[in-house]
Parts: structure tokens; sequence; C-alpha cells
């Protein structure tokens, strides 16, 4: 199931089938941090932006996608403090391909949510 030898220097990429089901997992299982952005996000709260939620992209599994402006956001909770060299890879190969990447700790999302929202929208060059 593992498949290794596409260039992505050895991060682990499974089936478009398996990320699916990944993907169909973890909408069930978000952070505390997720649920918050994501009831800003939702039902095109935002601007009016369409966003989706844990998308298969490039084979990767993303928190958060706007199609539209090729917005990739990402929250990041404990977990990413021992996976650096992988999100940075993963960032290098998502930003090669055109994706932009916001990340956000667990932390500023559910302290300053205000802050968050305002930097998404700064990276789409909306007021």
């Amino acid at each position: 199931m593992e498949n290794r030898a596409n260039g992505y220097r050895g991060l682990t990429i499974c089936s478009r089938t398996v990320k699916r089901s990944i993907a169909r997992t973890m909408c069930g299982s978000m952070t505390e941090a997720e649920l918050v952005l994501w009831s800003r996000l939702r039902d095109n709260r935002l601007r009016n932006l369409h966003f989706r939620r844990q998308v298969v992209i490039e084979g990767f599994v993303v928190d958060f996608y706007c199609h539209m402006y090729r917005l990739v956001i990402e929250v990041d909770g404990p977990i990413h403090e021992t996976q650096i060299e992988y999100d940075a890879e993963r960032n290098r190969i998502l930003s090669d391909k055109g994706f932009r990447i916001l990340r956000f700790t667990n932390e500023a999302v559910l302290s300053n949510l205000r802050s968050t929202m305002l930097r998404i929208l700064t990276a789409l060059d909306l007021p």
C-alpha cells in the first residue's frame, strides 16, 4: 500500500481511496481548534468563499481548502512538533504545485480567532 517511488522523498503515499477513507475519519475527529475554525469557514461564511475540510490534495490530507484561491489551511497540534521535517517537505511539495499554505497552531486559533481570520483574509488580499 506504500509507494515511495514517485519523487516524494520517502513520504508515505497511500492510494487515493485510502486517503479518502482517512479524510472521512478525520472529519469525525477534528480537534477543538479545527472545529472552531470550521465554524467560521463552513457554509461560505467567510466572504462567501467555499472551503472544504479534510481534503486529499497531491496525496496529502489537508485540514481546510479553498479551491478558488488554491489555499490550504492547516491547524497544527502537538503532533506537528515531532514531524517538522515531514511538514516542511509536504509544504514544499504543495507549494511547488501552486498551493498556498497557511499554518496556525491550535493555541493561535483558540486564543485569537479574530487574528486567525484576518490572516486568512490578508493572505487572499481581501480586506
